[in-house]
């Protein structure tokens, strides 16, 4: 059995392409269905995010399983499925692949928190429709696991790498969390877009837009949820402000000091009004810096965080990669348990069937006893069940993984007349080779 991922990211694929093959949850959930009844697909879990689309298979047929995921993934999207975009890993390269997933390490902006809740519910909408089994869930599991603790164990989501996330790291350390702060943006460019989204992810509720050309403001207010403040109004919207984000093309000032001055005599908030200049050439007089009640950070300032950031993200990175490879460690050591599983699991099913078999036997001769009398010898029974059982399951769990799995393998099965025909649902135990 080989376990492999087929995807497409920000990394391989143009986003003309990446539209092409982002998965809604209703064709996630047509394609589980339709590979639920493959005969060379076992298990699949299905990923699709606005950067990636990741369909992740355990098959006995690689090269059978590839090609019909191809052909049902062109099916469902109605597009051409063109192999220099896509990549396949298999195995450990899979399984890491997936832990970097899951702990933003792939991600478009590295620490980014919401590639782990997209993990999770691609596991569980695959789980829920029946199509994945111990493999996947073991692995899925495990990346889900190790996510959280690279978030926890490191500051990787903590530190801005980009200058419109810094401008909203610098905002939330002079006037604290965003949840009830009115916050400005001025423009309606690709900066304003970035620094938008960084805020309502931090927590801010809902942002004012304004922009000269009114339609493009109305764009992206309604993107993100704000409202739009005519052009020419922003400066009495600075007076209930918070944060004023300010990115436009204009040739100079829109934000004199002397106009600012008279409107922070207005103010009744306690704390100092916040202004990040992120345009160039710059919206806001330096002059402003020189006023009681405001904070004026601009380009340079930014920049000279996001670089000090850098060389600490890339600390964190390198922290979390040795997490995630103590993981990987772990995960191996349990896999390769995996491999002997199947007789194991038949191993005890034959004895407990002659233990239920004999107890049912032996209690039909004794009507007298109470149930807590029958109780008690029910439990003996299990009891001694483990005890017999411990030390060919002991032997099993050591050859797990070893040169001598196929001996214990072939001992056991014979000396207690186990039944091929008795596997359980991960296949034939014959084929367990995870990471090759």
């Amino acid at each position: 059995m080989q376990l492999l991922v087929i995807g497409l990211n920000h990394n391989t694929a143009p986003l003309e392409f990446r539209e092409k093959f982002n998965l809604d949850r209703h064709q996630v959930k047509h394609l589980l269905h339709f590979c639920r009844y493959s005969d060379v697909i076992n298990e699949i879990a299905i990923l699709s995010t606005c950067n990636r689309t990741e369909i992740y298979l355990t098959t006995d047929h690689p090269m059978e399983g590839m090609a019909k995921i191809k052909a049902v993934i062109e099916k469902v999207t109605k597009s051409d499925f063109h192999s220099d975009y896509f990549y396949v890993l298999t195995g450990e390269n899979c399984v890491r692949h997936l832990f970097y997933v899951s702990s933003s390490l792939d991600s478009l902006v590295v620490g980014e928190g919401q590639i782990l809740s997209q993990v999770k519910d691609a596991y569980h909408l695959a789980r829920t429709d029946g199509t994945t089994s111990t493999l996947l869930n073991t692995i899925f599991n495990q990346a889900i696991s190790t996510g959280k603790k690279v978030r926890t164990k490191t500051m990787i989501a903590y530190r801005s790498v980009s200058v419109s996330s810094a401008a909203v790291d610098l905002a939330m350390d002079v006037i604290g969390g965003l949840e009830d702060a009115n916050i400005l943006v001025i423009g309606a460019g690709k900066m304003s877009e970035l620094t938008a989204r960084h805020l309502l992810d931090k927590g801010a509720k809902s942002i004012f837009v304004t922009n000269r050309n009114y339609q493009h403001a109305v764009d992206l207010a309604e993107k993100y949820g704000g409202s739009v403040i005519k052009f020419d109004n922003f400066l009495e919207q600075a007076v209930d402000t918070d944060i004023i984000i300010t990115s436009t093309g204009a040739p100079h000032y829109i934000i004199r000091s002397d106009q600012l001055e008279e409107v922070l005599k207005k103010r009744t908030k306690k704390t100092p009004l916040v202004i990040i200049d992120i345009a160039v050439p710059r919206d806001v007089d330096p002059e402003v810096a020189g006023l009681r009640n405001a904070v004026l950070y601009n380009l340079d300032d930014l920049k000279n965080v996001v670089e000090v950031n850098k060389g600490l993200r890339n600390q964190e990175t390198a922290q979390a990669k040795e997490i995630i490879e103590e993981d990987i460690t772990d995960l191996k050591d349990h896999l390769s348990y995996l491999s002997l599983r199947p007789v194991m699991v038949r191993l005890h099913d034959k004895f407990d069937f002659l233990r239920t078999r004999i107890l049912a036997k032996t209690l039909r001769k004794m009507p007298d006893l109470t149930e807590d009398q029958r109780h008690k010898i029910d439990i003996m029974s299990q009891k001694l069940l483990f005890k017999f059982l411990r030390d060919p399951m002991i032997c099993m769990n050591t050859a797990a993984g070893t040169e001598d799995e196929e001996k214990c393998r072939e001992s056991i099965t014979k000396l207690f007349r186990l039944k091929a025909e008795d596997e359980d649902e991960l296949g034939d135990e014959k084929t367990y080779d995870y990471w090759d």
